[in-house]
């Protein structure tokens, strides 16, 4: 029994890397990489950043595909996916840290006024305005998992006003829990900051559009950390547009890379960076490793993914 590793990102993580980190935890494991997987009936665990469709099919005794990180969208948008193969995800304490690190940077960006600043000083020109202050701002972080619950506390850490939005009811101390359509709404309508990291589902792809930016209060300004396709990108310019939020920033889009002709790319109110929120994979490694120790003992596995609910 193997374990292949086809991260398809070397810039990030190479497969290599992977592979001598795996083997630390577990030294007699045979892992090979996407680049020399040897006998293709032999793999039976396949670990990958990204994945095309039929890509599974390819192994024909393959029976988990291990993702590293959290969306598994274009994993369970494969039509020709077998229904054996069983989807696992990571559910990371250092991308989570990281992507909650991230959240708060562009929100202080925006409370100490950065951003007007920088513009300043390229016209050298001396004005002041007043620091927003954290106790009056409130922060909504629509999606509350594990990483939703990591971003959350961090802005309750920091003093902020915070309210949380689920599919389900959540509790958790300090943050405001809401659920449902209508709550979402509410939600929306008193934040001072957006922040979604949530899934990709047949119920969230485009769920940021028109429609729902309406709903924005016009001084906010909206973060996406989840997945691109959560936004309806062209929806989101008219939007900025039309003052119905003050600005935005995205981490994630619905083509990546960015083509070079996205209006994306050059709107005065909108900032993007390239899928960078949630970086390391730290102790996420070691989740690894133990599914394909489970996997070999028959044993459940970390993290499984639910098809019908998308994540």
């Amino acid at each position: 029994m193997a374990l292949l590793i086809d991260i398809k990102h070397p810039d990030w993580l190479t497969d290599d890397e992977l592979r001598n980190e795996l083997l630390g935890y577990y030294p007699e494991a045979d892992i090979r990489i996407g680049t020399d997987p040897g006998r293709l009936d032999e793999i039976e665990m396949l670990t990958v950043s990204s994945y095309y469709p039929g890509e599974a099919l390819k192994y024909p005794n393959l029976k988990v595909i291990q993702k590293t990180g959290a969306g598994v969208n274009n994993i369970l948008a494969d039509i020709d996916l077998p229904e054996s193969i069983e989807v696992v995800r990571l559910q990371a304490g250092t991308s989570g840290a990281e992507m909650a690190e991230y959240a708060l940077a562009f929100v202080l960006q925006e409370q100490r006024h950065l951003r007007q600043y920088h513009a300043q000083q390229a016209r050298s020109e001396w004005i002041s305005y007043p620091p927003r202050r954290a106790v009056e701002t409130i922060v909504a972080v629509l999606g509350l998992g594990r990483i939703g619950q990591q971003v959350a506390q961090r802005f309750v850490d920091n003093g902020f006003r915070v309210s949380g939005w689920s599919r389900s009811q959540r509790q958790l101390e300090a943050v405001d829990c809401y659920a449902g359509e209508t709550a979402l709404h509410e939600v929306l309508a008193h934040a001072d900051y957006v922040i979604s990291v949530l899934p990709s589902t047949p119920q969230t792809k485009y769920l940021f559009n028109r429609a729902l930016f309406a709903q924005f209060k016009p001084s906010s300004f909206f973060i996406n950390m989840g997945r691109g396709d959560l936004v309806d990108e062209n929806d989101l310019i008219q939007a900025l547009d039309d003052g119905e939020l003050e600005g935005a920033v995205l981490d994630v889009m619905s083509i990546e890379p960015l083509p070079t002709e996205s209006p994306l790319w050059l709107h005065p109110r909108l900032q993007l960076t390239p899928h960078i929120s949630g970086y390391h994979l730290g102790d996420a490694i070691a989740d690894i490793a133990e599914n394909y120790r489970r996997l070999k003992a028959g044993e459940a596995l970390l993290n499984p993914v639910d098809r019908a609910l998308g994540y």
